[in-house]
């Protein structure tokens, strides 16, 4: 499926982790480490669920990172739709980065909503790109399978899929699994470099953040001819909860992310607002087009969040950091106040890349990582600001996360799916 970020291109230098070797999930032990694959010879079979933009970028990205140092074949694929599987391995087979790691055959070709189940039995890494929606059951499946992960950002768009996520987190550790996720950010020498510094005390202790996504349209697509319900909506997935989760959960939780990692903790409560200024279209299902939200941490720190995908306005995609001796700003990485300067990353190599690089190098080297809970936690974060937005009250953590609203459909079939109403504040329940 595609995905705003698109496809990732170049990377530097291929650097490892000290991180990876000092991994608390290598505490489980060695031997508890299924399909983990030593440095030389053996074959980490990868395969892809999801097609799209994102699905395609993930691919070439981890063909990029294996590399000549880490021996990967791209092993089987699968898609609810022929079409984006077909354009998919036609674009990664003829890319010179996966020429010679390609191995996907018609039969290992799968399409439908079960097809993530077959690409799991034949495959030792799975990578999920599907919408956002999709991705609690294909995690619990992968884990349940003892299988490697990488999977794509958000990991859940409500409060049941997360409590799966998160479930599915403490199997994975116990099993000695490495996931990591599509938490870039996570993986980039210079925020690692600058939060590092924070960590240390650059800037004090951190009493307030500002976080924004605020950029201009995304796409949407008008209803063809012919098309049924579930797959007008599933192409069209960017625009229904049950699939995305609203851009503040799919694409603003990179910036939540950040200020989860900066302080150490979640939020215990949202206060949030937003709607429909601009995109009324009927493509646009139930997405809002801006949202800002204030969250409560411990300690009474509040940060400001902000997202918006509307032309013509000013665009910032920025993290900035506040606390008692200085600030940071994710903007060329610079620091102001008590430690002055920015923060000069020679090479740095592609943090799309890289979050692969380390991937496999955990499991070469049986020094598994598992980022389940962080990017869970972050995700929900996220969904505390949509149900506050949506609803117009104040959300708590606990709310969010014992939430009873589970918005992916009890069945999945080709047909019928009637349209939930534009959540209207003041009008509906927590949602």
């Amino acid at each position: 499926m595609t995905d705003p970020r698109s496809r990732a291109k170049g990377a530097g230098s291929a650097s490892r982790r000290d991180f990876l070797m000092g991994s608390t999930a290598a505490a489980v032990g060695l031997g508890l480490l299924q399909n983990a694959h030593a440095a030389g010879n053996d074959v980490i079979k990868v395969g892809l669920v999801g097609c799209g933009g994102r699905g395609t970028g993930a691919a070439e990205n981890i063909c990029e990172a294996a590399g000549t140092t880490y021996n990967i074949k791209l092993h089987a694929m699968a898609d609810v739709f022929e079409d984006r599987l077909k354009n998919c391995r036609e674009n990664i087979r003829s890319n010179h980065i996966c020429k010679d790691k390609f191995d996907v055959t018609e039969e290992r070709s799968f399409v439908g909503f079960d097809g993530y189940q077959k690409v799991i039995e034949y495959c030792d890494l799975i990578m999920l790109a599907t919408p956002p929606g999709f991705r609690p059951q294909h995690i619990e499946a992968v884990v349940k399978a003892g299988k490697q992960l990488f999977t794509e950002k958000p990991v859940a768009v409500d409060g049941p899929g997360i409590r799966k996520v998160l479930a599915a987190h403490d199997e994975a550790v116990k099993k000695g699994l490495s996931v990591v996720a599509g938490t870039q950010r996570r993986h980039q020498a210079s925020y690692l470099e600058s939060l590092k510094r924070i960590h240390d005390g650059a800037i004090g202790d951190l009493v307030t953040a500002r976080v924004y996504w605020n950029q201009g349209d995304i796409w949407a697509h008008k209803r063809r001819a012919g098309m049924n319900d579930m797959e007008y909506q599933i192409r069209n997935w960017y625009h229904f909860v049950w699939l995305c989760g609203d851009h503040i959960v799919e694409q603003h939780v990179h910036n939540l992310d950040v200020a989860l990692w900066a302080l150490k903790a979640h939020p215990v409560r949202a206060v949030g607002m937003g709607g429909r200024q601009v995109h009324t279209e009927p493509e646009r299902g139930q997405s809002y087009d801006h949202f800002a939200v204030d969250y409560e941490f411990p300690n009474d720190i509040h940060i400001l969040s902000m997202a918006r995908q509307i032309d013509g306005c000013e665009n910032n995609v920025s993290e900035q950091l506040v606390g008692t001796k200085g600030r940071w700003d994710s903007n060329g990485h610079r620091f102001a106040g008590g430690a002055k300067g920015r923060v000069r990353i020679q090479h740095e190599t592609n943090p799309y890349v890289q979050e692969h690089i380390d991937l496999l190098e955990s499991i070469v080297t049986r020094h598994p990582v598992c980022e389940l809970k962080q990017v869970a936690e972050s995700t929900l974060t996220a969904i505390m600001g949509r149900m506050s937005a949506y609803s117009g009250k104040a959300v708590t953590w606990q709310q969010a996360l014992n939430s009873k609203v589970d918005t992916f459909p009890s069945h999945l079939a080709w047909g019928e799916m009637k349209e939930p109403p534009v959540p209207a504040p003041g009008q509906i329940g927590i949602f």
